[in-house]
């Protein structure tokens, strides 16, 4: 009966030992999964890492997991800077299969523009991993580089910044890094805006019309050539909000090609060279006089007779200029030196500076863009800096100092900031009131006289009514002046009856030419150009012309001095 006991009993343990090896194989298997699917992960994750990482390195990659940077457009919509889709060729030297001499013959007749045959050859034996061959490159290049048949060249897909209208606008817009970010113009002042995916790459629009731009820089290079000036800048400014309509510097660049500039090319004229602007501030000198009530009537003469000695400095007028007592349009007509002076003479120092400063001449100018020149600044007011000053000599200031400036002599007085972004309407800027309407509105009357019988005749643009007045200073430079050289200038507005635009035109160091008898000052060389774009702009700015209409100055002809015999322009 034991026997008959054990027997089962036996069996029943051996069969529990085995479901227990069974379980036991089974937990193992289940971890072993485990540590399997874990280090899986771990392998995917680190090669996920390395991948975000190689993105991030290289700025073609970047650019495929980032919002394509948003377009910059003129105040119409017309593109000036777009993002497009390009093609990228390279090659991996260490990968080439076929003839090095052979592919680098067919490189060379497809792309000569980058080199010969032996440079494509030194590539291709160069022993590195990656070469750039050509970026940006067109579809029917690819086409024609692939039909090589060497599998170690290979194409990319990649994202490049077009500027369609070439060198139009270039310092104005700027240009990008090879990482692409703004390095200069508002493509620097919107790098982030442009950038944000929150904004899906929605185009900014500026204040430029592209229109405007182009008639501008078509006027003033072919001032700059005619006149063989070393460069040129010209700005078209909304009196009423300060918006950038036009800023022209030459020589330009073109941003496509930014490393073939160099920094002349590079440089803005309009806001970062500053010059001294010659007779262009005498309006605002005479500005002064009458709104610190120095000068009330125009029955006021100053006597212009003669040079003006002032301890070791003589201050004296272009030969030809009448020798008379002059008053305060006949000051500006004629663009009197010595009547100018003493009228600055009596409105002072503090008084002078006080205005300069509102018209803010003693920082850098207003306006969005990084590229920006400080003014020089007198370090000590003399009698003689306040009487120079005033026909702008001893104070050096950039053009678009002085557009803003005439801006707010012929807009009731108003001085804003300038702007490179379109202002919608009613959001001008309040601006800060430099001179009373009342002073403007004389302003107005004779900057339309010197254009009507002055210095500013060449810029007058029929039925436009233009008004402005014309500038030319010896270039200054360390240590005194070079007397061969000039800085010529004329800062104009229209329609001086109710003005809209001002339009200011510069030439760096032009040269007389047979035409002008050998004259290189403003009146014969920029009032000219301003004059040409008036009348090819005005229209479409919404500015009518018309012949029978223009500015009341019937109250000031009366007390001119009339002088038949003058009949051209001279001097400044």
């Amino acid at each position: 009966m034991t026997a008959l006991v054990a027997r089962p009993v036996a069996q029943h343990r051996s069969a529990n030992q085995r479901h227990a090896l069974v379980a036991t194989a089974h937990t193992r298997l289940m971890m072993l999964m485990f540590l399997f699917g874990a280090a899986v992960l771990v392998v995917i994750g680190r090669l996920g890492m390395l991948a975000v990482q190689a993105s991030l390195a290289d700025p073609q990659a970047r650019a495929a997991i980032i919002a394509a940077r948003g377009d910059i457009v003129d105040r119409n919509g017309a593109p000036l800077a777009r993002t497009i889709d390009a093609w990228t060729i390279a090659v991996h030297p260490k990968k080439l299969i076929g003839d090095p001499t052979e592919v680098a013959s067919k490189l060379a007749a497809l792309m000569p523009e980058a080199g010969d045959q032996a440079h494509y050859y030194a590539l291709l034996t160069s022993g590195k991993s990656f070469i750039y061959l050509q970026r940006r490159a067109s579809p029917a290049l690819v086409e024609q580089v692939n039909a090589i048949g060497e599998p170690a060249i290979v194409f990319d897909r990649d994202t490049q910044r077009l500027y369609p209208q070439s060198t139009m606008a270039a310092h104005a817009l700027g240009f990008l890094s090879t990482a692409g970010h703004g390095m200069s113009g508002m493509e620097r002042v919107l790098d982030e805006r442009l950038t944000n995916p929150a904004l899906n790459g929605t185009p900014v629009a500026l204040s430029l019309d592209n229109r405007v731009q182009a008639a501008m820089e078509s006027e003033l290079g072919r001032a700059m050539t005619t006149f063989s000036a070393r460069g040129a800048g010209g700005i078209v400014l909304d009196v009423a909000t300060g918006e950038v309509i036009a800023m022209v510097s030459l020589p330009t660049f073109n941003p496509n090609r930014v490393g073939m500039a160099g920094s002349e090319e590079l440089r803005n004229i309009t806001t970062q060279s500053v010059f001294e602007l010659g007779s262009t501030f005498k309006p605002i000198t005479m500005a002064t006089a009458m709104d610190t009530g120095v000068v009330t009537s125009f029955a006021r003469r100053f006597d212009a007779t003669h040079p003006l000695q002032v301890g070791r400095f003589t201050i004296h007028d272009e030969r030809g200029d009448p020798k008379r007592w002059l008053n305060m349009a006949e000051t500006l007509i004629y663009s009197s030196n010595i009547a100018t002076a003493r009228v600055a003479d009596e409105v002072g120092p503090a008084r002078m500076q006080t205005m300069f400063k509102k018209l803010g001449f003693d920082t850098k100018p207003d306006i969005e863009l990084r590229e920006k020149g400080r003014p020089l600044w007198p370090k000590y007011w003399a009698r003689t800096t306040t009487m120079t000053t005033a026909y702008g000599h001893g104070i050096a200031v950039t053009p678009l100092h002085l557009a803003s400036a005439y801006a707010a002599l012929v807009n009731g007085g108003i001085w804003r900031p300038a702007t490179l972004l379109k202002v919608a309407p009613g959001h001008a800027p309040v601006g800060r009131r430099v001179i009373t309407e009342q002073t403007s509105a004389r302003m107005r009357q004779m900057l339309r006289l010197i254009v009507q019988r002055g210095t500013g005749r060449k810029g007058d643009a029929p039925g436009y009514r233009v008004g402005g007045k014309t500038g030319t200073a010896e270039a200054a430079v360390s240590g005194g002046y070079d007397h061969s050289r000039n800085v010529a200038t004329f800062a104009a507005a229209f329609p001086m009856d109710a003005p809209r635009y001002v339009v200011l035109a510069m030439l760096d160091s032009p040269l007389g030419t047979k035409e002008t008898a050998g004259w290189k000052t403003a009146a014969w060389n920029t009032a000219p150009v301003v004059g040409r774009t008036i009348s090819r702009v005005g229209a479409i700015l919404g500015v009518v012309p018309d012949a029978h209409r223009d500015i009341d100055v019937s109250d000031i002809v009366p007390t001119l001095w009339q002088d038949p015999t003058r009949t051209q322009p001279t001097g400044q």
